[in-house]
């Protein structure tokens, strides 16, 4: 631990200011890592290389990867050794980096506090990819960017160069305990049949009155199927953005119900992911900055689905 720049004493420091390593949340650690690594600086392949260096990692690279792998660390001769994928795109070659050191991260916290048992390889799996995210969208100017953008995960992935799916899932991160909303991305498989793919979604900590209850199956999950007459079936269809101002839930009366916005994500003007977004209807203001731009056409109501 002599040397200061050295990821292991980048760990006693979190340990000596946080205590145990299981009371440090991802979002604590990136933003010390990118304090003290990046200094907040972009973080950039060519600087995340560097950072990787002043770890004490050797960074390298291999065509010799399965499809669904996109990066490794292993010891060589007792130094740690990160492997990325060739021909990998920027934001993959980003994520990769951050990732593997935080699973390095995970191996030293036992030998800088005694008592702290290491997560096993789901748990390290996805604590390491809560990490890369967010030290790569920074809460704070992140969430900023969300509400300037009115929730256009489309447009968001695009200012960060980063996957829809990474920007989605961010958001609930972000605006966890914050306000109520839920979003999803579909995409089709080989056979052109459109499911969730990934969704998130909040709830309201502050104001439990400002939350939806009790609609079990209401809100897709992962690996539903396009319901026909839906919102984003209407988007697939048409190749454009879809809004439904009120969407009511009660049988009787009218209520103050929900709003919701399908967005395409378009190549050579076809859809290959549709994008769908749902806010109470109070809130529709949050997402006019979207509406404004992608100029979606206009569904009046529908009642009890999306």
């Amino acid at each position: 631990m002599k040397n200061p720049s050295d990821l292991r004493y980048f760990c006693y420091c979190l340990v000596h200011k946080y205590g145990s390593p299981e009371s440090i949340s991802e979002e604590q650690k990136a933003k010390e890592f990118r304090h003290y690594y990046l200094r907040d600086l972009p973080p950039t392949v060519k600087a995340l290389r560097i950072v990787a260096s002043c770890c004490g990692c050797n960074l390298d690279s291999s065509d010799r990867m399965p499809k669904n792998m996109r990066g490794f660390n292993h010891v060589v001769n007792g130094k740690s050794n990160i492997v990325i994928k060739d021909g990998d795109t920027l934001s993959g070659m980003q994520n990769t980096i951050l990732h593997e050191i935080r699973e390095i991260m995970e191996g030293i916290f036992p030998s800088v506090y005694r008592n702290y048992k290491p997560l096993k390889t789901s748990a390290k799996h996805y604590a390491a990819n809560k990490f890369a995210t967010a030290v790569l969208l920074p809460e704070e100017s992140f969430t900023k960017k969300v509400y300037e953008t009115g929730f256009d995960v489309i447009e968001l992935a695009n200012h960060y160069s980063k996957s829809c799916s990474q920007v989605l899932l961010r958001i609930g991160e972000v605006l966890q305990g914050k306000l109520f909303f839920y979003a999803s991305m579909y995409e089709p498989d080989t056979e052109n049949n459109w499911r969730v793919t990934y969704w998130t979604g909040s709830s309201n900590d502050n104001d439990y009155e400002a939350n939806v209850y009790g609609l079990d199956g209401f809100f897709p999950r992962k690996n539903r199927a396009v319901a026909a007459g839906s919102l984003v079936e209407m988007t697939i269809k048409a190749g454009k953005s879809h809004m439904v101002e009120h969407i009511t839930l009660l049988n009787e009366g009218e209520d103050e119900g929900l709003i919701a916005i399908s967005n395409p994500v378009l190549i050579q003007n076809q859809p290959t992911k549709v994008i769908l977004m749902v806010l109470l209807s109070h809130n529709r203001e949050l997402i006019s900055p979207q509406v404004e731009k992608v100029e979606p056409v206009i569904v009046e109501r529908f009642h009890q689905h999306l």
